[in-house]
Order: C-alpha cells, then structure tokens, then sequence
C-alpha cells in the first residue's frame, strides 16, 4: 500500500513518524494530513537509502535543488559534485534533469549516492532518445513516454514531474490568446509539439490511469507540472495558465482517489502582487494539495542574479502558503549551473523558505534567529557563525577581514554599538 493508502487507514508509517519527530509535531496529525491529500511523504517503495521528507500543510517549508546533464555538457562526476553541493547545503529534495550523454547512469549514479528524495521528469527521457534513435521529437510514441516512466520508478524516483496538463483544449486557448514567451517549459513543449504534429491528445492526460497505475505500484509521488507556466510577467495568470490549473485539480482529485499521492507545480514568472493570488487560487482549485513553486521570479530582467529574484518571489509565496520551493540558480536563463552555482541557488531558496516560515508564524521558525541575535549581543563570533544559514560563506567573510579585536568586525571596528554598549554602560 501508498504511505496515502496506509494513512487512511490509520496506519502511522515509519517513514510518517520519521517526518513527524523531525517537523516536532504530533505523528496523529501528520498521518491526518497525509490522508487527506495535505501532506506528502515522496518515497518510492523500493528507495530505502533515503530519511523521508514531508511536505505540506503545517510542516516547514522545504526546498529542492535541481541539476542534471545537456547535450553540450554531460560530465557524470561534476553533476555528483552537484549532488553533494546541494546536500551539503541542505537542499530538502533534489531533481535530476538530464538531457544529454548517459541519462540512465547518471540517474541511477544520483540514486545511489543522494541521502534525500530524488525527482526527475521522464518525458526529457523520452524526448531524447526520440531524436536520437528516431530522427525528432515527433517520432515519440506513447508507449515510449510511458516507457520512461516506469524505467524511473524501478530505478526508485521518489517523484515525478509529468505535465498532464497540458491538453489540445489549453494549447488553443494559448493559441488564441497569444503569448509573450509561449511555452517556457521543456516538458510543456516537447509534449505540444508532439499534440499539435499529431493532432492528439496529451497520452498523459487521455492514459493518465496507466500513469495512476505505475504510481501506485511503486509509491511514486506525482509532481503535476505546469507546461504552460508564465514565462514572463506579461503573461502571468493568463487564461491558459489558469485553464492548466483547473486541469491539474482535477488531475489531482483522481490521483487521490487512486491511492497516489500527488503534488501541484506552479509559476514560473510572477509579477510581486500576484504572488500571494496564485497560491491562494491553486489551493483553492486544487484541494489544498501542496503547492511546489518554481521560483516564482518577480522580475524578468534579474539574469545573473536569478536567484535573489526567486527568493524574493519564494518568500512571498511561501508566506501565502506556498509548502514547497524549487531554487533558482545564478545562471538561470543563461546556462547549465556550476556547482557553486547551485550552493548559491540552495542557500537563496533557503532563507526565503526561512523568512517564509518566520512570517506565518511556523512552531520554532524564530528561534534560531533570537538565538542568533544573543550571540550578537555577547559577540560570540563563532556562535554566530554556526547559526548562520551559510557558515562556510559566513566563516571566509570574517577570515577574510581580520580585525583589530576579536570581539569586532571591520564594518566598525573600536566604534561598535554592541562593543560600546557593554564597555560603557554595562549591558
């Protein structure tokens, strides 16, 4: 049985009570939540390497870290570089995106050696061999993209990006409409190419119980993607987007029903006020099933800096309720990310998931920061330092500029409030 199936019948997992004793909450409320759709628990039945990670409602925020191979860069030992990057910075969940040289052993390297839930997107799979061994994209078969599917759930993915929204009735209305970016997303167009050659519907969403099939069997949390998620901000909660979303509520609804587990992906490209209607409107029209965010970037022209865009976007998205970010990096829009880049990208995600957590008011969120700021006060640098949510950053900036006293900083030095406080009036 699912850890759904199970929860509904009263059954507190091992994996259940894991997530509970770490989120410090009441393993009955956890298993509730997990049994009505609120909470997930991604892992795969057969991937026993892993500690278990909840997400959803009341847990704290959790944020994934993606990374994966292309066809111009496709080095096996940098992207496991990548990997440990991303657990070492404290990533929740990890994805791997590969498109190029040997996608099988890559995944299956990165299933051997990641200590978190790992997700991937099998359609990119599918794509790729359908040009290399059949000429395009347009040569896929269903079969062949059901095929991926179930290659990474024996290989024991923990969950799945597959854009089943994407129907023949949401590319006319993106077609009618017009867009400013179209399709953004690699899954989203590699699937409506294949529709609009072959005048079919998404294999997805017209076979979606042979998927709901494959999920069950292995335990597989299904990420429903947003293939037609806004690229930019000009086409923000546009009508397209939205029809996807009334598709993946429904989606979702079916996979509950189906014992599976399921979250909903979302933008994208958001302008700052429509932050918080999105993830209203998901939950909404979703069933409070919780909500992976891509980004959202509140800026289109941030390239180089992506990853603050998607922090700001991320905190305001998390604080509206948002249960699940996925990082950006620095060399978002511009190219594969490097390792640091992807550190960079966690640690970003991470103090927007932090800050998120802070503002609705989330059990123990503040107490590292009250923590942190008695260490200030008592000047205890190295205290401060391990609080910090990046110590290794926060350890080279204060090697790197010695000061005059060790109870200062350079920033102030001899004139430092706190210093001056206790030297003088005796706080």
């Amino acid at each position: 049985m699912t850890q759904l199936e199970q929860a509904r019948k009263g059954v507190i997992t091992p994996a259940m009570q894991h997530v509970a004793q770490v989120e410090k909450m009441d393993p009955e409320l956890l298993r509730g939540g997990v049994a009505d759709g609120t909470i997930v628990v991604p892992l795969n039945n057969s991937h026993t390497k892993i500690s278990p990670v909840g997400i959803g409602k009341g847990l704290s925020i959790k944020v994934n870290a993606n990374f994966g191979t292309s066809g111009d860069q496709a080095d096996l030992e940098e992207e496991l570089l990548k990997l440990q990057a991303a657990i070492d910075a404290k990533a929740d969940t990890i994805m791997d995106l590969s498109t190029g040289g040997d996608i099988n052993g890559v995944r299956r390297a990165v299933m051997e050696r990641s200590s978190v839930p790992v997700g991937t997107v099998p359609i990119y799979q599918a794509a790729v061999e359908a040009v290399q061994n059949r000429g395009g994209i347009i040569h896929m078969t269903p079969d062949l993209m059901f095929s991926g599917v179930e290659d990474h759930a024996r290989d024991g993915v923990d969950f799945m990006t597959i854009h089943a929204g994407v129907t023949l009735a949401a590319l006319e209305r993106l077609r009618l409409q017009g867009r400013t970016t179209d399709i953004v997303s690699r899954g989203g167009a590699f699937l409506a190419t294949w529709m609009l050659y072959h005048k079919k519907e998404n294999p997805f969403y017209d076979s979606y119980d042979r998927l709901l099939s494959v999920a069950r069997e292995h335990d597989i949390t299904l990420s429903l993607g947003d293939g037609l998620r806004p690229g930019s901000l000009a086409d923000a909660t546009d009508r397209a987007q939205i029809q996807e979303l009334l598709t993946l509520g429904e989606l979702a609804q079916r996979a509950w029903d189906a014992g599976v587990q399921v979250i909903i992906e979302g933008p994208g490209h958001v302008p700052l006020d429509q932050v918080e209607a999105q993830v209203i409107l998901q939950k909404k029209l979703c069933g409070g099933a919780p909500f992976y965010v891509l980004g959202p970037l509140v800026t289109d022209v941030a390239a180089g800096h992506d990853h603050i865009a998607c922090a700001i976007g991320g905190a305001v998205a998390g604080m509206a309720g948002a249960d699940f970010l996925c990082y950006v990096t620095p060399s978002e829009h511009l190219k594969l990310p490097s390792v640091e880049d992807v550190r960079e990208g966690v640690i970003a995600a991470r103090i927007a998931a932090h800050a998120a957590d802070i503002a609705r008011g989330h059990r123990g969120a503040i107490d590292r920061d009250k923590e942190m700021s008695k260490a200030r006060k008592c000047l205890n640098w190295d205290r401060q330092i391990s609080l910090a949510i990046d110590p290794q950053k926060a350890q080279a900036y204060r090697a790197d500029s010695k000061p005059s006293s060790d109870d200062v900083c350079t920033m102030c030095g001899e004139f430092c409030a706190i210093k001056i406080v206790r030297d003088y009036f005796g706080s």
